[in-house]
């Protein structure tokens, strides 16, 4: 049986485009939203779900980003040259030491459980990765179509009514046997698509997408609501 796994790749490494003009000179993750980062708020949830180990890659200013972590315990890794979501997880994997581990996002705004324990309580043995899905009703700061369908037993296919939140579980030998250095989890979802061991959960409470600056205003509304 699997161990449920407690170590967090977190991707800073992104260039805020639609954050403009905000991420002209402050990093996307360092942006506040009621007061607090993006960053730190991801990373607070992330020690309260259980998770013991995190490593931040950056890239765009990323020396700004591992300055305001200087005296948090994360393994900070820069990227001279971006290698996108499934490339960085690649590039850092050998930090981790379990055969699984979390990723996430860093620009959103939770109303619920707290999404890291919930995806924990939900891994399973038979998939290679598994997704933190909610349906694009529970869904602030962007507009549909979703990204996958999800059927009862969890497997996932392309285009629906469900959207990734940006969290998931994923085995490290999935990325390792890459050639590529710069490529997007994307290409890894597809092919355990295909194999049918990629498998999503659903969140019970309320996500907000903070990618462009008119989204802050709905993330901080969000914090002061009850989830469904």
């Amino acid at each position: 049986m699997r161990q449920p796994p407690d170590e967090l790749m977190l991707f800073a490494a992104g260039f805020g485009s639609r954050m403009q003009p905000l991420t002209a000179d402050l990093p996307k993750p360092l942006i506040p939203v009621a007061g607090k980062s993006l960053l730190d708020r991801t990373l607070s949830l992330a020690t309260a779900g259980g998770i013991t180990k995190t490593v931040v890659n950056t890239h765009y200013l990323g020396d700004k980003i591992a300055n305001h972590l200087e005296n948090y315990p994360a393994q900070v890794v820069h990227e001279p040259n971006i290698l996108d979501t499934g490339g960085g997880l690649k590039n850092a994997s050998k930090f981790f030491e379990g055969p699984a581990i979390f990723t996430s996002n860093s620009d959103a705004i939770w109303s619920g459980p707290n999404p890291f324990a919930y995806l924990f309580q939900n891994w399973r043995d038979d998939c290679d990765a598994l997704l933190l899905c909610a349906p694009i009703h529970q869904v602030s700061g962007r507009t549909g179509p979703g990204d996958f369908s999800i059927s009862q037993d969890g497997g996932v296919i392309r285009v629906g009514n469900f959207v990734y939140l940006g969290v998931q579980i994923i085995r490290l030998d999935t990325v390792q046997n890459v050639r590529e250095t710069q490529f997007s989890l994307n290409i890894i979802w597809d092919e355990l698509m295909a194999k049918n061991t990629l498998r999503a959960c659903l969140y019970p409470g309320q996500w907000c997408d903070i990618g462009r600056p008119e989204n802050i205003a709905l993330g901080e509304k969000l914090l002061g609501t009850n989830h469904v």
